[in-house]
């Protein structure tokens, strides 16, 4: 073995043991690739000889099944995919499973390849918490692990997903800001390459907003845009056209831009009346006070994990798409316009 006494076994080990390349074991682990039924079995039985990855995967080349899910997360700083990953966690223990979690750094090639460590580390099951990743990279997986993707819309036909609905929720923030009087509205746009997420609810509100005849200014709110300059843009729309309400596509971009906002002079809700969305802990306390569009994390946490372990239990179970609806929580960051 070439790695120091008490070290955790590498590839190169499981390769040397086997007595394949080191590629040779890389394409058995992940699945991927052609390979023959003498060197799988050379390569499972070295590394479970081991132990590598994790004795969990030992024992499951022995059973054929570890009883872990793989999650990939994008931004572990988020609370919404912090609260997701909880609530999966428990999910996923009351049905006898564990987790096992990789984050993306904001690139479609890295969460691309986290995918495939889970993989290689024989997980039943992947579930991909993303507004990022293509569905065509996630469903390249699918064929031969139970994929589910919690979190966003998804409706590939590869892909089972439970989410919240962006349009739908986008549209009931708009009717809480049109229902309190605001003529003029700035909303927070976000691209669609940045979030799709955030691109689907924010151009829900712009929509809803204009159809209701609200006159609405939209401003570009790009992840590589600091908050202080978007709150600059919005001190500045708000002065000179008169925009009475903000609306922004997460709690957290909200909370930043209002400290922004604050030091610009411009004051919530006294001078612009301010929404968000997401609606998790710690930002969704009365005590702060936001007004914004709770997702019902527990509820898609909890179905997607029921999801991918039943289709770990029956790979021919039917694919299938579950829109939830979120619920519009009433703070004193809205005021109504006399």
């Amino acid at each position: 073995m070439s790695g120091a006494r008490g070290s955790q076994p590498t590839i190169l080990d499981v390769a040397a043991r086997a007595g394949v390349s080191k590629s040779a074991v890389s394409r058995v682990l992940s699945g991927t690739g052609r390979f023959s039924d003498e060197t799988r079995e050379r390569v499972e039985r070295a590394a479970a000889e081991l132990g590598y990855v994790a004795n969990a995967m030992a024992r499951g080349l022995v059973r054929g099944r570890t009883h872990t899910i793989g999650m990939l997360v994008r931004d572990a700083s988020s609370m919404v995919y912090t609260a997701l990953h909880a609530v999966m966690e428990r999910r996923a223990s009351e049905l006898g499973y564990r987790v096992v979690t990789t984050t993306g750094v904001g690139r479609v090639e890295d969460e691309k390849s986290a995918l495939a460590a889970l993989v290689s580390m024989r997980v039943d099951g992947l579930v991909v918490c993303s507004g990022l990743l293509p569905a065509a990279e996630i469903a390249e997986f699918a064929p031969r692990i139970a994929t589910v993707v919690a979190g966003r819309p998804e409706l590939h036909p590869a892909l089972s997903s439970v989410y919240c609905d962006e349009t739908d929720g986008g549209t009931q923030i708009a009717d809480a800001v049109a229902a309190a009087g605001h003529e003029t509205v700035v909303v927070l746009t976000v691209p669609q390459d940045n979030a799709l997420t955030q691109y689907a609810r924010s151009q829900a509100m712009v929509a809803r907003l204009r159809g209701l005849g609200v006159a609405v200014v939209d401003i570009d709110a790009s992840f590589v845009r600091p908050p202080a300059d978007v709150a600059a843009d919005v001190a500045e729309v708000v002065r000179e056209s008169g925009a009475t309400a903000l609306m922004c596509p997460t709690d957290r971009l909200m909370l930043d831009v209002c400290d922004a906002l604050h030091r610009l002079g411009v004051e919530v809700p006294r001078d612009v009346s301010v929404t968000g969305f997401d609606g998790v802990y710690p930002l969704a306390n009365d005590w702060i006070g936001f007004t914004t569009l709770a997702q019902p994390i527990e509820r898609i946490g909890r179905e997607a994990i029921d999801l991918v372990v039943g289709r770990i239990d029956d790979p021919t179970s039917a694919v299938e798409h579950r829109s939830l609806r979120g619920t519009v929580i009433s703070g004193r960051t809205l005021l109504p316009r006399r």
